[in-house]
């Protein structure tokens, strides 16, 4: 099954990508490999979920935010190609970080919103080696940002 057909299947359609806000690309393609630059959980160019994770936004309401932010990088990455999502095969490697509050220590929790959709979607081409990273302050004070490297399609 492709993976735009696999998207329609989990009612997940992809966004149009987030302009660049400074001197970088949303993505580059280097070989076989796609990065993205952080993605923020931004849905119609709005923040998901902004704050300290927990004290502000809840486990369940971070994870979605991960998986909101999956979904852009996705879109980022698709974009290298013209939008093509089916020009992925794989992703690679995942790094997620979380706005968190002093004391918490679950950020692998929060990560695993993003990576068990990405496994939903990818299957087992979609399992991936993680960073999940605590950080004092993100961007827009997003509670996540996620970048990801996925590989192409020879």
């Amino acid at each position: 099954m492709s993976i735009t057909a696999r998207l329609r299947e989990l009612n997940v359609i992809l966004p149009q990508v987030a302009p660049p806000v400074g001197s970088y690309v949303p993505a580059k393609q280097v070989g076989e490999l796609v990065l993205t630059s952080g993605q923020l959980p931004l849905v119609n160019g709005e923040l998901t979920a902004a704050g300290k994770v927990p004290e502000e936004v809840s486990l369940a309401d971070a994870q979605e935010a991960a998986k909101t932010a999956a979904i852009n990088a996705l879109a980022a990455a698709a974009s290298v190609f013209g939008g093509d999502i089916d020009r992925l095969e794989g992703i690679v490697r995942v790094a997620v970080f979380v706005n968190s509050s002093p004391g918490f220590t679950d950020q692998a929790k929060v990560a695993n919103g993003a990576s068990d959709f990405l496994v939903a979607l990818f299957g087992d081409s979609g399992r991936h080696v993680r960073a999940a990273v605590g950080v004092a302050e993100l961007p827009l004070n997003a509670a996540v940002e996620l970048e990801l490297v996925a590989r192409v399609r020879p």
